[in-house]
């Protein structure tokens, strides 16, 4: 499969200058037209709040609004909704208050949005698709940012006087078809490649899950003889293994302060349960706290080398070994297992526990419908298995070795989505503002969408050609 080239499609023949300096050169046979002559705001009203309540967003443009969905309007209920504004298929919603961002489009649904929006229907000559990609462009959206009303960027306002002034590039109605037709095709192309990268990361991630439970149930050694353990969470282990409470490998369990300290600028990393992931460090968003208080908090417990986090508030059950190189604290919802040494590994307990069967139980001994907490004292009744050290230190060369491998796949795919996502506003840019002349390529094009099943083929093609590890 072949995704449109930027490099096979021709510059327009015949370019002049356009006479607005941010626009730059454009077809010869473009027009230039204040939006006022192309679009009427439309102001009719909900009469009873029934219609399908619709969202805008920088990101996904008009969709319909889901109950989970953060939005402006929290309550949803058709009595809260009576006077919203009504919008009809290819009509132009913009977010007055992020329309700076990107935060406007099209509409492909009839429906309501929040009265504090503006609502626009386009006049004959237009179709509404090509000026949904056009004001949604980067260089549009930069110059919806200049002539938006405020000075500061989270007060401006892009009013209805602020975009009828806005120049708008104008193709020949058969040629903004044609160009709506073109990316339309190329949109589901690149749609279908980012699916079938996605799909690989999902495998990748199903191999590497696989990989890990068969080492810390079986060990590395295919062909080992196994024992029942009368245990239904491992019911079977090699002969030389165990399964036993959590509470058997380790000296103790303790949690931060139950407290909120005062943060700090910078200072000592404070961790809570969201910094820790199955697979690194989460530090972006860190907080802070001084040395004192460092120095208070370890008198209950000091995280340090050779210990396991465990989250046990929030989020619960993820398990980390640390391996952090610099002191640190951590939150009430954060557990510090000290670990006996002559009994397990850190790497290998925090990998045991983060198996689906481990997890499961963490889960299960969350208590708590709001504020859920895993406690201390249940967590340590987690039952696990249980090799020699000797055992634990090859599985986790091999863990180590096999995440090492996926996770070079898996980045290569998410690099490989940024592109294709980079490629596409890319490729929209030049077309909707006339860099590139799609005119042939889209009257070569095959006609209606590609079928479903195609879809699948092409995509379980495109996973095939991934080498896999």
């Amino acid at each position: 499969m072949k995704l449109p080239s930027t490099g096979e499609l021709k510059p327009y023949p015949e370019m002049k200058d356009s006479g607005v300096e941010w626009l730059g050169k454009v077809p010869a046979h473009w027009d230039i037209r204040r939006a006022k002559y192309l679009l009427e705001e439309c102001d009719t009203r909900s009469v009873d709040g029934s219609e399908e309540l619709l969202r805008v967003s920088q990101y996904t443009g008009v969709t319909l609004r889901s109950p989970t969905d953060d939005g402006d309007e929290p309550d949803t209920r058709a009595a809260s909704l009576v006077g919203y504004k009504r919008v009809e298929p290819d009509d132009l919603v913009v977010n007055i208050m992020l329309a700076w961002n990107g935060s406007m489009g099209v509409s492909q649904f009839r429906g309501i949005t929040s009265p504090a929006y503006c609502v626009y229907r386009f006049r004959a000559n237009s179709h509404p698709w090509y000026f949904h990609h056009l004001l949604r462009s980067p260089v549009y959206k930069a110059r919806i940012k200049a002539v938006s009303t405020g000075v500061v960027e989270s007060r401006l306002r892009l009013y209805t006087d602020d975009l009828y002034r806005l120049e708008a590039l104008v193709p020949p109605l058969l040629e903004q078809t044609a160009i709506v037709r073109f990316l339309d095709h190329a949109d589901r192309r690149i749609r279908r490649y980012i699916r079938a990268k996605q799909k690989l990361i999902a495998l990748l991630e199903e191999q590497k899950q696989a990989i890990i439970h068969q080492a810390v149930t079986r060990g590395i050694d295919a062909a080992i003889s196994l024992k029942p353990t009368g245990n239904s969470w491992f019911p079977e282990v090699p002969d030389a293994w165990d399964v036993i409470p959590m509470g058997r490998v380790i000296l103790r369990a303790v949690d931060g302060p139950h407290l909120s300290p005062d943060y700090l600028d910078k200072g000592i990393p404070f961790l809570s349960a969201r910094n820790i992931k199955v697979d690194r460090w989460s530090l972006e968003d860190v907080k802070f706290i001084s040395q004192t208080d460092y120095d208070t908090f370890c008198q209950r417990v000091k995280p340090e080398m050779g210990d396991v986090l465990y989250t046990k508030g929030g989020t619960t059950g993820v398990a980390r070994a640390v391996d952090l190189d610099f002191p640190f604290q951590v939150w009430v919802h954060v557990a510090v297992l000290k670990l006996r040494k002559d009994r397990v590994l850190p790497h290998y307990l925090a990998t045991v526990l983060n198996t689906p069967r481990c997890y499961e139980q963490s889960q299960l001994f969350t208590r708590g419908a709001t504020n859920q907490d895993l406690g201390l004292g249940r967590m340590k009744g987690i039952v696990l298995p249980l090799p020699s050290l000797a055992e634990q230190s090859k599985i986790i060369e091999r863990v180590m070795t096999v995440q090492a491998q996926i996770s070079r796949g898996t980045h290569a795919a998410f690099r490989q989505i940024e592109l294709l996502q980079e490629y596409r506003t890319r490729l929209i840019a030049d077309v909707v503002t006339g860099k590139l002349d799609v005119r042939e390529a889209a009257a070569e094009l095959p006609e209606g969408d590609v079928p479903g099943d195609a879809e699948e083929s092409a995509e379980e093609r495109i996973i095939e050609e991934e080498v896999t590890v």
